[in-house]
């Protein structure tokens, strides 16, 4: 139970002036407004409303009585969804006292006789349609999100049970998940949370669907890649349109970013060896397209993610709008993680491609400023939401693109044991990876014999090493460009 405040408290918090959680009333003849304030902070952080105080700060107080509250409450109920705020009274001289409304912040969207108020600043003002809408959305997801309605016509036959077990022996390597102790899909799937008692939820479907499952019945399972020639969408070089799963579209995606992507070589100091960088850290775009496929609005049947790759630019963009009042700005800095598919996200986590706590974005400025390239831009325009990467002044996207056949041809001068060779070098010149992250990092979806031959001969060679020389068979085990 909150403790009534007394005089030096009411005299502190006068003294602070009018804020966003302040608001000064001479008196209840200003209820109608006051409720209209009160509305408006129910709607952000909450605050104090104080009748009885001028706005200069004077505290006179007023004559009350019970009658004096009724009216306030009277006028308080006028708000939906009814909110209770603690209504109290603070005695002041000659025989006056201030009322205090404590309002708690932090829920709704309310409204105030049918429509809805904000504060800005010290000031209430109607609080825009969208931005309500937005509010509301928001309020009725933790429960009615789209992630978490069954699929109907869905059965667990419909998924993918390689994928399931990849994901769930992946989560157990990297201590995200206890051991099950089972083969069972339909238990691992409860483990996951991706079942209503036996029903199978659309998170399911989205992470795990078999491809040839999706249509018609989820088109927004959705990947649109797209090489453009010049800085508009006025002529392909290349288009696809690809359906699958979440772990499907993942690897698709990295894989036309490799066709279409040119590099540099460089030479790794005392290696004596030409190591090939690609334009953009492949770590950060994996991260990018991760975020993409995870936080996007899939309710949305015509949604998609989509990748649109310009001579100067790089784009991937998602369907929906940036949720919880977050802004562009916010994702370079330390924020919150609140993804609004916890369900698919909280698998991607324990697969090992996405970070938790809000660590996702930064990390991918962070390799790209790293990397000598400029900070990704992300912008908002209505009903998306688009990263954007840049190439380093001097550098574009032209010279991979001349033509199909002369990029096969080229590529193929180099034996497919070579590339991978320098493939991994490239990964590892970033920092320690697992050989299910490298594998992950290069699009395999499954390790083979090839991958792990080519490993196990750059480290008898002496390009990379373990982290872990003391442990060979720990599964915290990675590896790292060699010292020597």
């Amino acid at each position: 139970m909150v403790r009534n405040m007394n005089l030096n408290e009411l005299k502190k918090l006068v003294a602070g002036g009018e804020s966003e959680r302040t608001e000064f009333k001479k008196s209840t003849g200003q209820r109608t407004e006051a409720a209209k304030t009160i509305c408006a902070m129910l709607n952000s952080l909450g605050g104090f409303l104080l009748f009885g105080v001028m706005d200069n700060g004077d505290i006179t107080g007023q004559q009350v009585s019970g009658k004096t509250l009724e009216d306030i409450a009277e006028e308080v109920r006028r708000i939906e969804p009814p909110a209770l705020p603690d209504i109290e009274t603070v005695p002041v001289k000659g025989g006056k006292a201030v009322i205090v409304v404590r309002v708690p912040g932090g829920g709704g969207p309310y409204t105030y006789d049918g429509r809805a108020y904000m504060r800005h600043g010290p000031t209430t003002r109607r609080m825009p349609q969208q931005r309500y809408e937005r509010l509301l959305l928001e309020r009725m997801h933790a429960a009615n999100r789209w992630e978490n309605q069954v699929a109907h016509d869905f059965k667990i036959g419909d998924l993918d049970k390689n994928e399931i077990f990849r994901t769930v022996e992946e989560a157990v390597r990297r201590n995200r998940l206890d051991d099950p102790d089972t083969r069972n899909t339909k238990e691992l799937l409860r483990g996951l949370g991706l079942l209503n008692q036996d029903e199978l939820l659309n998170a399911a479907v989205v992470l795990f669907a078999k491809p040839d499952r999706l249509l018609p019945n989820y088109p927004q399972c959705h990947l649109k890649l797209a090489r453009f020639r010049g800085t508009s969408k006025s002529e392909f070089i290349d288009n696809r349109q690809e359906y699958g799963n979440a772990f499907d579209l993942l690897q698709r995606a990295q894989r036309f970013l490799r066709d279409h992507l040119p590099v540099a070589g460089r030479i790794v100091p005392e290696l004596f060896e030409r190591i090939d960088d690609p334009l953009y850290p492949v770590l950060a775009l994996r991260e990018a397209i991760a975020n993409a496929i995870c936080h996007r609005d899939y309710s949305i049947a015509g949604g998609a993610v989509s990748i649109a790759l310009f001579d100067d630019r790089l784009e991937i963009s998602s369907t929906g709008i940036l949720p919880f009042d977050i802004k562009p700005v916010d994702l370079f800095r330390p924020h919150a993680s609140r993804p609004w598919n916890p369900l698919i996200a909280q698998v991607f986590y324990r697969r090992g491609i996405i970070e938790t706590w809000g660590r996702g974005t930064i990390k991918m400025r962070d390799l790209t400023v790293a990397a000598g390239l400029p900070k990704p831009e992300i912008e908002c325009p209505p009903g998306e939401v688009v990263v954007r990467f840049r190439p380093s002044s001097g550098r574009s996207h032209i010279h991979k693109i001349s033509s199909g056949a002369e990029s096969k041809a080229e590529s193929g001068a180099e034996s497919k044991a070579e590339s991978l060779r320098r493939s991994i070098l490239s990964l590892l010149s970033n920092g320690p990876l697992s050989k299910s992250e490298i594998a992950s990092g290069l699009g395999i979806n499954k390790i083979s014999g090839n991958f792990n031959d080519t490993v196990r001969n750059m480290m008898k060679e002496g390009f990379i090493e373990y982290t872990m020389p003391e442990k060979p068979q720990s599964r915290l085990q990675k590896y790292k460009l060699s010292a020597k």
